[in-house]
């Protein structure tokens, strides 16, 4: 399998327009035809973590978050992320990066975190919108299969794993063709009534394009009748998870729970330490933001990373319990990685290993 295969198949399950506007993901640093001789899913792309990579035998690092992020106005050979990039690009080593992509993965970090907590009955917390057009077009019956195969034939008016998904009505189509056009059907100067459908269809928001372009390509009519109705609905993913915990705790009883199920060394908290936790909201890395709609969705409590002074002071005025569990935590999506990784390629990982980096690349000591 070569890079190209793997990020086809990465972009069925974890689409990477699915990412923020200012994210940086996909093919970082490598080549597309490289044929993949083992991958290593990480964090953090460190030095010491390709080397881990070359030790290992694996040139493609996955990594949650991007090397290339912020603008890089030099690469020195001998430091920093100048020595980073120049070691990838030296031992033809390839960088793909799934940050918010993953994150709002109904299976990623955050359902990586939940299970981890052992959360049951999850739901995404904040489950994005979705752009998609809802298209009708007026057909005579005798072009109407057709024009119908020929749409589905090119990805058109499909439902999550159901193809050919069409609606027509039967009606009375009326015309008059006038100096200039050249009908189909009917005669200059005449009003001609035809036996039509209109046919409605759905398609992603990326599809207007192709779909206009069939429809000239394919409709019958010099001058065919159609619309494009944008709507919005529900995704299926989103940012955060929602679940509860087998039984209720007490805020110490969690924040152990928390710290053992997720080896941390500590968290910060504030809110009530009398409270009773049920309920949990949690988004990995920096979720600040989020909280009152937690708790307004019923959480008891919100666990996030990188709480600022300010946010927390709020928070704890507001009546609401916050538990800051760093952004490392989301260290989580190795090993979770590795596994929608096997799933997704199936049986063709034979030639190639797929692990995670055992390194620590939280760059803070706890004293």
């Amino acid at each position: 399998m070569n890079i190209e295969n793997l990020l086809n198949i990465i972009n069925k399950h974890v689409p990477f327009a699915s990412a923020e506007s200012w994210d940086n993901v996909g093919l970082l640093i490598g080549n597309k035809s490289a044929t993949i001789s083992g991958i290593m899913t990480a964090l953090d792309c460190t030095e010491e973590v390709v080397d881990d990579a070359l030790k290992n035998h694996c040139n493609t690092i996955i990594c949650h978050h991007p090397l290339i992020f912020k603008g890089i106005k030099q690469i020195t050979q001998d430091d920093g992320y100048g020595a980073i990039l120049r070691k990838l690009i030296k031992h033809d080593i390839n960088v793909i990066a799934l940050h918010t992509n993953l994150d709002v993965y109904p299976k990623g970090v955050n359902a990586m975190l939940a299970n981890k907590l052992k959360l049951n009955h999850q739901r995404i917390l904040n489950p994005e919108l979705r752009s998609y057009y809802k298209v009708q077009v007026f057909i005579p019956k005798e072009n109407l299969i057709d024009f119908k195969n020929k749409l589905s034939e090119a990805g058109l008016a499909e439902e999550g794993d159901y193809q050919y998904c069409f609606f027509e009505t039967p009606g009375n189509g009326q015309f008059k063709p006038i100096e200039g056009a050249n009908p189909h059907i009917g005669e200059l100067d005449q009003i001609s009534s035809v036996e039509e459908y209109k046919l409605e269809f759905m398609i992603d928001y990326n599809q207007k394009q192709l779909a206009q372009q069939l429809i000239m390509q394919h409709h019958p009519y010099e001058t065919p009748v159609f619309d494009f109705i944008e709507l919005q609905k529900e995704a299926d993913y989103g940012l955060g998870m929602l679940g509860e915990l087998e039984e209720t705790m007490n805020t110490m009883a969690f924040v152990n729970h928390v710290k053992t199920n997720l080896k941390m060394p500590s968290v910060r908290f504030t809110g009530n330490l009398d409270a009773d936790i049920k309920t949990v909201a949690i988004i990995g890395g920096s979720g600040i933001g989020f909280e009152f709609d937690a708790i307004n969705k019923g959480a008891d409590i919100f666990v996030t990373g990188d709480i600022k002074h300010h946010d927390a002071l709020d928070a704890k005025i507001a009546g609401m319990n916050l538990l800051d569990i760093n952004h490392y935590s989301e260290y989580v999506m190795k090993e979770g990685l590795c596994e929608l990784l096997v799933d997704w390629l199936n049986n063709e990982t034979e030639d190639f290993k797929i692990i995670a980096s055992k390194l620590n690349t939280d760059p803070f000591n706890y004293l």
